[in-house]
């Protein structure tokens, strides 16, 4: 059975067994993660999700992709140069399991990308610093 997953911003058609290359996530080598945003599975189409679908998958490791190279020249009065170089950071993983039902009973930690904001939920929130009173006489 293969399913179509949303991460990163792309989507991807998976079936158990397949390596992927996806945006960098928040998971050591070995971890197991599972993708909730499955927008199909077989012949379900979600409506725009799948309810209590998911896609499981064991990372591998934590790669960079090839170097990017950008080359900007300006002509005429203002001759300048510009070489610039980026490499993408990824994840691989290998997909372990397909389900169409019983997400929530997996007990398998969601995968969340690197720059994702994680907020705990026990965590207080920080106090604003009140301003001190001023004195009748001042005013």
């Amino acid at each position: 059975m293969f399913a179509v997953l949303k991460t990163g911003g792309k989507q991807y058609k998976v079936q158990a067994g397949d390596v992927l290359r996806v945006e960098k996530l928040n998971a050591a080598a070995g971890d197991t993660v599972q993708f909730n945003d499955v927008l199909m599975v077989g012949s379900t189409l979600g409506a725009p999700l799948v309810a209590g679908a998911c896609v499981q998958a064991t990372v591998i490791e934590q790669i960079k992709a090839d170097k990017v190279i950008t080359y900007v020249k300006r002509r005429r009065k203002h001759s300048s140069q510009r070489t610039r170089g980026h490499r993408q950071q990824l994840t691989l993983l290998r997909v372990t399991d397909v389900l169409d039902t019983g997400a929530d009973k997996t007990g398998v930690k969601t995968a969340v990308g690197a720059r994702t904001k994680v907020e705990a939920a026990d965590a207080p929130a920080p106090a604003k610093a009140k301003k001190p009173a001023k004195d009748a006489a001042e005013a």
